[in-house]
């Protein structure tokens, strides 16, 4: 399906940390349309400062034509859209991209890391509509508790279980999110879907080839149209031969697809 563009009404804010913040707009055409894995563009501002628009997960579609998306601050762009409140209107483009891909023969290991854990939300509950919760494990990590204690209690309502580490010990046990996943049993078949920053997921990828997992990653980066015009999300093929584009080729990639380097 092409992408849609709307003007979205803000129905919800939450400030879940000082610069984590979530979103519930309502835009029934884009929420539609959307698939796990999938991501929107919103423009950070009316006028021309700043210019560009910015790539954010969709973090989960809601009956009534309902969209979230979740959003830290880390620039000019993502502080002018912080400080928007409900009823004004932000200017989506979507869905974009490819998404995960799931079926009822794998076990389901979800592994979020940060900011990174927002599709995997919505992922979950694809996966359930078809799934048992005993067949999905979700394992979380963040640098600290506030910042990821609301999502943990949001796949925990859903019925799943979830294992949960922290740089700083606060949540959870103190480490990275592959401390969780090494003691897991190597269950076959098993699919391992993750986001978050790419020292971490290549470390998980590593995990998934000692265990001979398959595995799908949602590769986080810097775009500027996230349509494939302005080339800015390069990322190297498995095979040196060449880039693929995280915006029309990913963001979900199979791991063995791209470059660990």
């Amino acid at each position: 399906m092409p992408a849609l563009q709307q003007k979205a009404e803000i129905i919800r804010s939450e400030k879940l940390t000082d610069d984590i913040c979530r979103f519930t707009v309502q835009a029934p055409d884009i929420a539609a349309d959307s698939r796990p894995g999938q991501f929107v563009m919103v423009r950070a501002a009316e006028g021309m400062d700043p210019l560009l628009r910015r790539p954010f997960s969709i973090h989960q579609v809601r009956d009534g034509g309902l969209l979230q998306i979740l959003l830290k601050v880390i620039g000019k762009g993502t502080q002018a859209l912080s400080k928007m409140q409900v009823g004004q209107h932000m200017d989506i483009l979507g869905p974009l991209g490819r998404g995960f891909t799931y079926n009822s023969k794998h076990h389901h290991y979800l592994v979020g890391g940060g900011i990174g854990i927002a599709p995997l939300l919505f992922l979950a509950k694809q996966i359930l509509k078809k799934n048992e919760p005993s067949t999905i494990n979700v394992l979380l990590g963040a640098r600290a508790k506030d910042e990821i204690c609301t999502l943990v209690d949001d796949f925990a309502g859903m019925g799943l279980e979830v294992k949960v580490c922290t740089e700083d010990g606060s949540l959870g046990k103190q480490g990275l999110v592959t401390d969780l996943m090494a003691p897991l049993p190597d269950e076959n078949p098993a699919m391992v879907y993750t986001c978050g920053p790419y020292p971490m997921l290549r470390a998980v990828v590593g995990v998934c080839r000692d265990k001979n997992w398959a595995c799908q990653v949602s590769l986080e980066t810097i775009m500027a149209c996230g349509l494939a015009a302005c080339l800015g999300c390069a990322v190297l093929r498995a095979d040196m031969n060449g880039y693929v584009h995280v915006c029309k080729d990913g963001p979900v990639f199979n791991a063995d697809d791209v470059a660990w380097l």
